[in-house]
């Protein structure tokens, strides 16, 4: 499984129709991520450069690529970045590879 933080905004007129017409937007997140083969973890809003994020496991990284697609597609999100979390186990095989690896810096 793959966690990953979707952080997203609102259009204004998405935003007007929900301070109009308040509704949980968490269910509707929810069952899109379970469209893609995945489990939302968290929902929350925020204050800032987004209105919200979302943390979810998803099968791997085409079903979170999926379900950011879909969402944004849709037309009632405008800032909208996905990123995939790495587990500190994962970071630290990393550390000891990148431990035993050169690259050359350029000449001249």
């Amino acid at each position: 499984m793959t966690t990953t933080l979707i952080q997203f905004s609102y259009t204004p007129e998405t935003l007007a129709k929900l301070v109009k017409h308040p509704e949980d937007r968490s269910a509707v997140v929810k069952r899109l991520i379970e469209q893609s083969g995945g489990r939302m973890l968290e929902f929350y809003y925020s204050f800032g450069e987004y209105d919200g994020m979302v943390l979810a496991e998803m099968p791997d990284h085409v079903g979170s690529l999926a379900t950011t697609f879909s969402a944004y597609s849709q037309g009632g999100l405008t800032n909208l970045k996905t990123t995939i979390l790495i587990p500190v186990k994962d970071a630290m095989k990393a550390m000891k590879i990148a431990s035993g690896l050169t690259m050359p810096l350029p000449e001249g």
